[in-house]
Formats: C-alpha cells, structure tokens, sequence
C-alpha cells in the first residue's frame, strides 16, 4: 500500500475504496471529496481574515450584496436572500443584529407599501469597502498555486456544477 503521506488524503480514500469494494465505482469521491476539503479550507482562511478586520462571513455577505447592488444599495429581503449567501431562514436574525449596529437600516418599500427595504448605511459601506480588498487578497493568495489559465478553466467548470 502506499504510503498515506505520499499522496492526497482523498488519493488513499480512494485507494482503500479500490481495495475493500471494487465492485463500486468511486471515483465521484475523486472530485466531490476534494472539492469538499478545499471548501473547508477556503471557510477556514476567509474566516480569520473576517476575524481580524472585525466581521464574520455572514455580515461581510450581507453588507458586500448590499455595497455591489449600488446605488442606492438597498435590496428588499427576498432580493437579498437571492442574491447573497444568507439562507432565508437565517436572513431575519442577521437584519436584526445589522441594524442593532448601525450597519443596515430598514425602510418601506415605496414601490411596495407592505413590503421593506434594506438600506447600506455610511457605516457599513464603510466597513464593506475596508473589508473587500483585504478579502480578495486572501482569495488571490489562496489561488495563486493555480496559472490564470487554470483558475479561468476550474471557474468554468465550477459553473456548470452550479446549476
């Protein structure tokens, strides 16, 4: 067997598979499991760099959809839920807290009069626009074992697994 340090954990996951069930095609794991860690670790190194400047990936989420939308960067919920990483259910809790520290503000929606808005505050502009070069530095440092042609190949092939 081969050494596990010699090669990728998933490489020996796969090896192991071969070995104990020949009889079952794994070679999905090839790429689902890889894909997976390098999620893990892309969470974790996004995560300290949130930490540092002061924000967590939810905030940063919700206050960067708000800040690219433009001006007047204000989106109803149901458009920030669609169009952020914040999960619906989650969408409410996190408004609550933002608007608690002055990063968001609600208003009526006056196209709609049942409906709100959410509003980008100076303050979170501020912090958006503080918090974004540093971020996509760690993104570009993170990529950087890849050429651009690698990067521009694995966005592409990334997309079609999206939808």
């Amino acid at each position: 067997m081969t050494n596990p340090t010699d090669q990728d954990h998933v490489a020996v996951v796969l090896e192991q598979w071969g070995r104990e069930r020949p009889d079952v095609d794994v070679s999905p794991m090839a790429v689902i499991g890889r894909l997976s860690r390098v999620a893990r670790r892309i969470e974790v190194r996004l995560g300290e760099n949130f930490a540092v400047q002061g924000v967590d990936a939810a905030t940063f989420d919700v206050l960067a959809t708000l800040r690219r939308s433009g001006a007047p960067y204000a989106l109803s919920p149901k458009d920030l839920v669609e169009t952020s990483m914040v999960t619906s259910s989650a969408i409410a809790q996190r408004l609550n807290k933002l608007e608690a520290e002055g990063l968001i503000e609600r208003t009526s929606n006056q196209r709609d009069g049942r409906g709100k808005l959410v509003h980008l505050t100076d303050a979170g502009r501020t912090i958006v626009d503080s918090v974004l070069p540093v971020h996509v530095a760690v993104e570009h440092e993170f990529l950087q074992v890849l050429s651009p042609e690698q990067q521009n190949t694995l966005a592409e092939l990334l997309a079609v697994l999206d939808h």
